[in-house]
C-alpha cells in the first residue's frame, strides 16, 4: 500500500488543497486544516477552541460551497479561493472576514440563514472535538463509483489521506490498528459517517449522484475513517503504508 495523495481543507467546508509533504505532530490534525471555519446567523458557540459543526456554514446545506478550490500561501495566513461562478478571492480570514463572507453570500442557498463571520481554531473545526486525520481507500471509492454507476470525484469525500492497493473497505478492519505512513504513526480510531455533501459534484456544486443510498446499499452509510497521530514525523505521496 502507498500513499497516493495528501489534501487539506484549510476553511471548514469551503475550499481543498493538494499537498506533498507534511510534518505530522502527535495527537493534532493536518497542520492548518479545518483552521478556519465560517459562521452564520443561528451559530450559537464559536469557541475558544473547537465548537459543533452545526455553527457553521457546511456542504450539506450550500452544496456550492463543494466546488471551491483553496490554496494557502507560505505565511498560512492567506488564502486564495477559486469557484467556477465567483472571481478568485485572495483573502487573510482573520482580518478579511467581510471580503469573505461577501464572496461566499451568492453561493449559499437564499432561505438559509446568512454569513456573518469567520471563527479559527488552532487545533482544528474537524466534525468530531478530537483532532484526528481521516484515511480513505481508493478501492472503497472505486467500488462506489461501480455501484452509483458513474465516475465520482474523491474529493466528495473531503479526505485528507487517500491510499492505494488496500482492499475494498479494508479500512473498517482496521479500528484499533497502527498505520505507519513515512515517519508517522496513525491509531485508526473509528469510522466516518457520510452526509449529503457527499451528494454534491465538487466540480460544478450541484447534487447529482446518491452517495448514501450507495453506502447503504452495504448496510452502513460510512467511507473513511479517522486516525490519530500517536507518532509524529514527516509523510509525502508515494510513502509506503504499513499496517503494524
Amino acid at each position: 500500500m502507498n500513499l497516493a495523495s495528501i489534501w487539506r481543507h484549510p476553511i471548514k467546508a469551503i475550499g481543498r488543497e493538494a499537498m506533498t509533504e507534511v510534518q505530522m505532530d502527535r495527537s493534532r490534525c493536518l497542520p492548518l486544516d479545518r483552521h478556519w471555519a465560517v459562521t452564520h446567523e443561528n451559530t450559537r458557540d464559536t469557541g475558544p477552541g473547537w465548537a459543533k459543526k452545526a455553527n457553521f456554514l457546511r456542504g450539506v446545506s450550500g452544496p456550492q460551497l463543494m466546488a471551491v478550490t483553496a490554496e494557502m500561501a507560505g505565511d498560512g495566513a492567506s488564502v486564495v479561493l477559486r469557484h467556477p461562478e465567483r472571481p478568485d478571492l485572495w483573502v487573510k480570514p482573520d482580518a478579511d472576514g467581510d471580503e469573505l463572507i461577501a464572496w461566499l453570500d451568492p453561493l449559499w442557498p437564499g432561505d438559509l440563514p446568512r454569513p456573518t463571520g469567520v471563527a479559527r481554531c488552532d487545533t482544528g473545526f474537524t466534525d468530531i472535538p478530537d483532532p484526528w486525520i481521516s484515511i480513505q481507500n481508493h478501492a472503497s471509492h472505486r467500488a462506489v463509483e461501480q455501484r452509483i454507476g458513474q465516475p465520482l470525484s474523491i474529493h466528495r469525500w473531503r479526505g485528507n489521506l487517500w491510499i492505494d492497493d488496500m482492499d475494498v473497505w479494508h479500512e473498517f478492519d482496521l479500528i484499533g490498528r497502527r498505520l505507519r505512513i513515512g515517519q508517522a504513526e496513525l491509531l485508526i480510531q473509528q469510522r466516518i459517517t457520510r452526509c449529503k455533501a457527499t451528494m454534491a459534484n465538487p466540480d460544478t456544486g450541484l447534487r447529482d449522484a446518491d452517495t448514501l443510498a450507495a453506502l447503504r446499499s452495504w448496510d452502513h452509510q460510512d467511507f473513511g475513517v479517522y486516525a490519530e497521530v500517536v507518532t509524529g514525523g514527516v509523510i509525502r505521496t508515494g510513502d509506503s503504508v504499513e499496517i503494524l
